[in-house]
């Protein structure tokens, strides 16, 4: 019987349900559960890719109520998936300098480290929110959930308690090969601005963005009806929603090769399908490529850990990504360039999009033979 880490152990514990697998094809439609700890509903979603490096799950705010008061020792990023409301964030010594800010569908925040802090719906519907946080490492680490969810200490350098700090930011700065957004509340992500990163594929947009001084960032990726990203992989622990169009995902293990339906290893990709509201999660060293068969630009949020862009460095995610996942693999880095990837890739998504009346916008370009 495989022995339980103490986040596992934690989580059974809550008595909420436990959603596994590669992917969640729609997360607001998972059951979801009274959760006593919050004073809402929840799921916990443990997907093969998180590997202990990253927490999920998937909560409720009962129309016009409010979620219980908590801090916590772990990281944590939030998305709003439906609804309106709002948060308060203040220092665990100091009631007074409570910060409030609104919220919508679309809306990004992050909670700063061991602040206290409630969410609160505005509305006559219920708020549905997704989060990701870092409680497996803290838990799995400390293995004391008393000292976690009851730790005093405040961080100074990550909420200094200012008016503005939940006032969406404009900067931005180039950093890693990235363009960096620091701002710790995106009104909508569904809608920001995001920045030409073709070195990832045709047509795509890339933004990273740092919020809350924290070590769990992220990006939003967009890219044009017909095309589809460049494969390449990266540490476990990364969370990809859909945010717009349909599509799909295929994953496989580096020792299917790059080109793995060449070398007879095709029943070792994955194929993962998502739409609006679908969640995936890449394993360790597992390639994976994006692909967008509807008739709207594909959006996606990936919530991650800091490698090379961030402003804090998680060692073992920059540990496996040395030169970065805009680099190619001829180079050292972990990026497959169309040139270098599997024709069967092209020829099954070119075949997708025209069975559903697209036509395919991909460049042209010639195979390599080595």
């Amino acid at each position: 019987m495989k022995r339980e880490t103490s986040y596992e152990s934690w989580i059974r514990q809550e008595g909420i349900p436990v959603v596994e697998g590669f992917g969640v094809e729609d997360v607001r439609d998972l059951p979801r559960a009274p959760w006593p700890r919050t004073g809402g509903r929840g799921a916990f979603i443990q997907l093969r890719g998180l590997e202990g490096f990253t927490g999920m799950y998937v909560g409720e705010i009962p129309a016009g109520e409010a979620l219980n008061p908590e801090r916590h020792l772990y990281e944590e990023l939030i998305y709003i998936l439906q609804g309106v409301g709002s948060t308060q964030v203040w220092s665990g010594r100091d009631e007074k300098g409570r910060i409030h800010f609104e919220w919508q569908t679309g809306s990004l925040f992050a909670v700063p480290l061991n602040c206290c802090h409630r969410l609160i719906n505005g509305s006559r519907e219920p708020v549905i929110y997704l989060a990701v946080t870092s409680a497996p490492l803290m838990m799995d680490l400390l293995h004391d959930p008393d000292f976690i969810f009851g730790c005093e200490h405040a961080f100074n350098q990550r909420f200094d308690g200012r008016p503005d700090y939940f006032v969406m930011s404009s900067k931005r700065e180039e950093r890693g090969g990235f363009v960096v957004w620091d701002s710790n509340f995106i009104a909508d992500v569904r809608t920001a601005e995001v920045d030409l990163q073709e070195a990832k594929g045709s047509g795509v947009h890339i933004t990273t963005f740092d919020m809350g001084g924290s070590t769990v960032v992220g990006h939003i990726a967009h890219w044009p009806v017909g095309r589809y990203h460049k494969a390449h992989y990266h540490q476990g622990g990364a969370v990809l929603l859909i945010l717009r169009s349909q599509g799909y995902t295929l994953m496989w293990p580096q020792e299917a090769g790059v080109r793995p339906y060449q070398n007879g290893r095709g029943d070792m990709v994955v194929k993962v399908e998502w739409r609006e509201g679908s969640v995936l999660s890449p394993p360790t060293g597992w390639f994976h490529q994006h692909f967008n068969t509807g008739r709207e630009p594909a959006r996606q949020l990936a919530l991650r850990y800091s490698g090379q862009s961030g402003k804090y460095i998680l060692g073992v995610v920059r540990a496996l990504n040395k030169e970065g996942v805009r680099t190619s693999i001829r180079d050292g880095g972990t990026l497959i360039e169309y040139e270098d990837e599997d024709p069967q890739i092209r020829h099954d998504y070119e075949a997708e999009v025209r069975r559903g009346g697209i036509s395919p916008q991909m460049p042209g370009f010639s195979y390599r033979q080595d």
